[in-house]
């Protein structure tokens, strides 16, 4: 068995780079430790924290594909966040103007939770502690 330590971070490739750093560091808070430009590929990859933790690398590719989201594909299905309360996330975000799904309860851990999406369309799961 391979022996992990955590999750290291999560890569994620934007259609508008620059629309994603602000929903990224403005709506959910990250933080940016880093921006390089990559001329090779022209390409910039910034890497965010949240919480002081890096956790996502935002790339910008050009004329990259769409993601395919409905029918739901292989592959990452979404990123989930966990929050204190889950009331006031769903404020926030309505005080945003970002549309989310209704609040649902998981039938397995009796946690609530919803989900939004980024600029891209991915999804992002909120989930209560």
């Amino acid at each position: 068995m391979l022996k992990l330590n955590k999750l290291h971070h999560i890569a994620i490739i934007c259609s508008d780079y620059r629309k994603s750093i602000e929903f990224y560091t403005e709506v959910l808070g990250f933080t940016m430790l880093s921006e390089h430009y990559r001329a090779d590929r022209d390409s910039y990859k910034a890497d965010l924290a949240l919480s002081g933790e890096y956790l996502i690398e935002l790339f910008s590719f050009p004329n990259p594909p769409r993601r395919v989201t409905r029918p739901e594909a292989t592959g990452l299905r979404h990123i989930a966040f966990q929050v204190d309360n889950i009331n006031e996330a769903v404020c926030q975000l309505d005080k945003l103007g970002i549309p989310h799904e209704n609040i649902r309860l998981d039938e397995y851990t009796d946690k609530h939770f919803f989900f939004f999406q980024d600029p891209d369309g991915l999804p992002i799961e909120v989930y209560e502690k």
